[in-house]
Parts: C-alpha cells; structure tokens; sequence
C-alpha cells in the first residue's frame, strides 16, 4: 500500500546522483576498459583487481577510507576545502561514493566488449589508412557498444542502490544526501511501512526496467 503525501525528493535526487556517476564512469572507465580488453602488459591483473576491489570490500570499508582521503583533516579534502570545494556530507560526496562504486562494474562489462572486437577487423581498417585514433571511433568503439551499453545500465543500477559508501562518505541529511536507499532504511527503522514499501517499489521497477534493456541489448558475458 502506497503512503499518502509520498516525499519523492530522495528519489529524484537518487537519479541526480546517479546520472552524474554514471557519466563519470562511463567517460573514465571506456579508456581503462579498451586498454585492459586491447592490451596485455605488466601489471594488468593488478590493476584489474584495483578496480573490482569496491565490489568485493565492505561498503563500510571503503567509505572509511574515502572519507578519510576527501574529509577536511584529509589530504585531499583539505586541498578542496581552500578552494571552497568540499566532498563529505554533500551531494557531490553522494556522486563520488556511487562512481566508486559502480566504477568497477562499467569497466568490467565494457572491457568484455572490446575483448570481443575481431582484431582482424582492425587490421583490415589499418590497411586502409586509419590512424589508431580514427579506428577507436569508427570500429573498435562502435563493434563494443553492446558491452558498454551493458555497462551503462549495470552501473546506473549499481549507484541507484548505493547505500554504505554514501552513507560513509555524504551521511544521510534529508533533502541533502539521504537518497533513496537511505530513505527506505529510515522509513523502516521509523516503522512507516508504506514509505518504505512505495520507494522500494520504485527503485525495483526502475532497476528491473534497466536490468532487462541491458540483458536484451548486450550479448556479452560480465
């Protein structure tokens, strides 16, 4: 059953976040992504496992130490703070808490993409004259789009859900970082069920919706 008088906020400021991590992931890790699926050089499988260590560590975990780093005693947060720049407890430290942790998850699905690109279709554009920058544009990034579409969903899914890392990083301030998962827990832990059940339908049907397009759009294994 559906609460009366619903507060959406956190739900329209999950998609603000989420829209902006996502963009981020998807503009750094499609780089990362064709480099690790085109290349095998030293320290690959390190820097792959860098990038799926969010996944694998306690969001707690990981929130710790990105607070540590972006908090105004932090290195880097005390660098941004004199700019008048800051991270923790605002939205911007809700965006950066949802791209780490859906970083990882982009770039493994669009790694999988590139690593299915025929070389030889490559070569052939070689022969033809392209430089190595006009073949990314107009073969290799073109004959992966399935894995980046893929990681696209897959990502934007992930930072909707989002939850310890946020919570770490840019608390849980109504109308300032409490996003939708954040909400439901305080729903639950005020006992207004119907809040709760109304926003967890919500991000279900959004997340199920995505899920779907990328499972029938891609046909790469992540």
């Amino acid at each position: 059953m559906f609460a009366e008088g619903l507060d959406l906020v956190p739900a329209l400021l999950s998609v603000r976040v989420a829209g902006l991590s996502t963009l981020a992931a998807v503009t750094l890790g499609t780089p990362l992504a064709w480099v690790l699926g085109r290349y095998r050089f030293a320290g690959r499988a390190l820097l792959e496992n860098v990038v799926l260590l969010p996944l694998v560590l306690p969001p707690t975990v990981v929130g710790y130490y990105v607070l540590v780093l972006v908090s105004r005693r932090g290195p880097l947060g005390e660098m941004l703070a004199s700019t008048g720049f800051d991270l923790a407890f605002t939205w911007r430290g809700a965006v950066l808490a949802a791209w780490i942790g859906s970083f990882g998850l982009f770039v493994r699905a669009a790694q999988a993409g590139f690593e299915l690109v025929d070389p030889k279709l490559e070569d052939a554009a070689r022969t033809l004259g392209r430089s190595e920058w006009g073949l990314f544009w107009s073969v290799t990034l073109p004959l992966a789009w399935r894995g980046i579409a893929a990681g696209t969903a897959l990502a934007f899914c992930r930072a909707v859900g989002e939850f310890g890392i946020t919570l770490m990083v840019a608390g849980n301030i109504p109308g300032r970082t409490q996003t939708i998962p954040l909400a439901i827990y305080d729903a639950v832990q005020g006992n207004r069920m119907a809040d709760a059940n109304a926003l967890s339908l919500i991000t279900l049907a959004v997340v199920a919706l995505l899920l779907l397009l990328a499972r029938r759009g891609a046909r790469v294994r992540f």
